[in-house]
């Protein structure tokens, strides 16, 4: 066995895969160019730091689930009010979620709130934090068969792991008083610890047809609108929906 395969089968057992792969040509270059034994230690570490921060990212969009076409290179922001084109790049830095406050888009159908929620967390995972999608009813009924195996506590815990929860579409759960009561724990576990993103056609005075009971609807919204920031897709947007197809009825034309 060659020095450079003793290297290599070293750096493997150490869990150093990117210098792993790249020794020899960064031996070469450090022969080439002089390098001293610090230049070259540093730059062997560099490498695999940036490796080890890009595996780190890929696996973070693996988790996040998040649509993968609704991004925020895609996302026509010319059709956005100013104020909400202000205030995206700031959401995208993620001091909101170092903050654990949570952001609240409402609006009509088709204005873009999905996206623009979804836009969001592909920036977060970009930057490292952790983040998990999901529409609201998928989740919730996915914490309704945990509670029914007695496995409610176990769930909440898996999804604390992640940093960011957005949860999509939430005025369109079921609207049992199950499903109330495990939405409302969910939020409540969460509260003040970590960031959720929401989307919905509902504004807070509609809030009682998920919540149902009164004082539960007002703890939920209290929950939520505590250190939130709220983004209002108002009547002054288009419908992106409709405009897609517009579009592609005259192309088809």
């Amino acid at each position: 066995m060659s020095q450079i395969e003793v290297i290599r089968k070293h750096l493997h057992t150490l869990h150093m895969p990117t210098v792993a792969q790249s020794i020899e040509e960064l031996l070469a270059t450090g022969l080439r160019e002089d390098w001293t034994l610090e230049v070259f230690l540093a730059e062997l570490l560099e490498q695999e730091m940036e490796g080890r921060g890009q595996r780190r990212i890929e696996r973070l969009q693996k988790a996040a689930h998040l649509p993968i076409g609704k991004t925020l290179a895609n996302f026509e922001q010319e059709h956005l009010p100013l104020r909400i084109r202000r205030l995206l790049p700031q959401l995208c830095t993620g001091e909101f979620v170092d903050r654990a406050e949570n952001l609240l888009v409402f609006g009509l159908p088709g204005r873009g709130k999905t996206h623009f929620a979804a836009a969001v967390g592909h920036e977060l995972v970009n930057i490292g934090h952790s983040v998990f999608f999901t529409p609201t009813y998928r989740l919730v009924d996915s914490l309704l068969r945990a509670k029914r195996n007695l496995l409610l506590e176990q769930e909440l815990r898996i999804l604390d792991r992640f940093e960011v929860l957005i949860l999509d579409d939430i005025g369109y759960v079921q609207q049992s008083r199950d499903e109330m009561e495990v939405l409302f724990t969910l939020l409540a576990e969460r509260y003040e610890r970590r960031s959720v993103v929401i989307t919905s056609n509902l504004v807070f005075s509609q809030w009682d047809l998920i919540f149902k009971d009164p004082m539960t609807t007002a703890a939920a919204i209290d929950r939520v609108v505590h250190h939130s920031i709220i983004v209002e897709f108002g009547k002054e947007l288009h419908s992106h929906r409709a405009t897609e197809a517009a579009r592609r009825q005259q192309e088809t034309s």
